[in-house]
């Protein structure tokens, strides 16, 4: 029986139910993305113990960088295990389609991402002090939805890998001319032209424009809107990628 291609709540609930339940019995990757971006925070704040200002400068920026990052490379090496288990060859022949898979994908991995901004967001404003004119609520929205990019970014570069070596190759190739790019060195106007204009299409940028706005706002801004509109699209533009790409068969 051939996968359909309606997407259906049941399946897709199932699909992210199953993958919650792995997750679950594997400590290390828990670990990896709920703990790893608050150890970062965490050590960041006191590499500039000395100069608060700094870590209230580009603290914000990294509480949506450090999640994008983890769930990126999490998502990308569970969702390749799956493919050369043969598991993913396995759901595919059953009534599920392209996007009940990877939107049963995107909703478990975004739980976990829930409970990442929630924990980073909590940790560098109430415990590391960092410093916000706008709402901390605002701050995990941003964050939020890094997160939910890193995973469509992740489940999109699986289907480009042969080994989980390749999957982790692929984060030099897209993440690291973002983090480049993005402002956290240096202001992009204040970059060559040609690099404005090539990360005037990166969505890591709206990231870092969307904590930004809210480091120095109070109140919303268009700026923010237009930032936050940008990532919602390019995680949803990059989904549905991912399920166009997705192979039934593996290699």
């Amino acid at each position: 029986m051939t996968a359909t291609g309606t997407l259906s709540p049941s399946r897709t609930t199932a699909t992210a139910a199953r993958v919650l339940r792995q997750l679950r019995h594997d400590p290390r990757t828990i670990a990896l993305m709920l703990l790893v971006p608050c150890v970062m925070l965490f050590l960041l704040r006191y590499v500039f113990d000395g100069s608060a200002r700094t870590f209230d400068t580009i603290g914000a920026s990294l509480l949506g960088i450090f999640p994008l990052i983890t769930m990126f490379l999490v998502t990308s090496i569970a969702t390749l295990r799956e493919r050369t288990s043969g598991t993913l060859e396995r759901l595919l022949a059953m009534p599920l389609g392209k996007a009940d898979l990877i939107v049963g994908y995107a909703l478990a991995f975004g739980a976990v991402a829930v409970v990442q901004s929630v924990l980073a967001t909590g940790l560098a404003v109430w415990v590391l002090d960092l410093d916000v004119t706008g709402s901390p609520w605002l701050l995990l929205l941003v964050a939020l939805l890094d997160a939910l990019l890193g995973t469509a970014l992740g489940l999109f570069v699986s289907a480009f890998a042969a080994s989980e070596f390749q999957a982790v190759q692929f984060m030099p190739a897209v993440i690291f001319p973002q983090l480049l790019l993005c402002g956290l060195f240096t202001p992009r106007d204040a970059m060559h032209p040609v690099l404005e204009a090539l990360s005037d299409v990166l969505p890591m940028s709206y990231a870092v424009d969307g904590m930004n706005e809210v480091l120095h706002h109070a109140d919303l801004t268009t700026a923010f809107l237009r930032d936050i509109t940008v990532v919602t699209a390019c995680a949803l533009l990059v989904l549905t990628l991912g399920a166009a790409t997705l192979k039934r068969r593996t290699a």
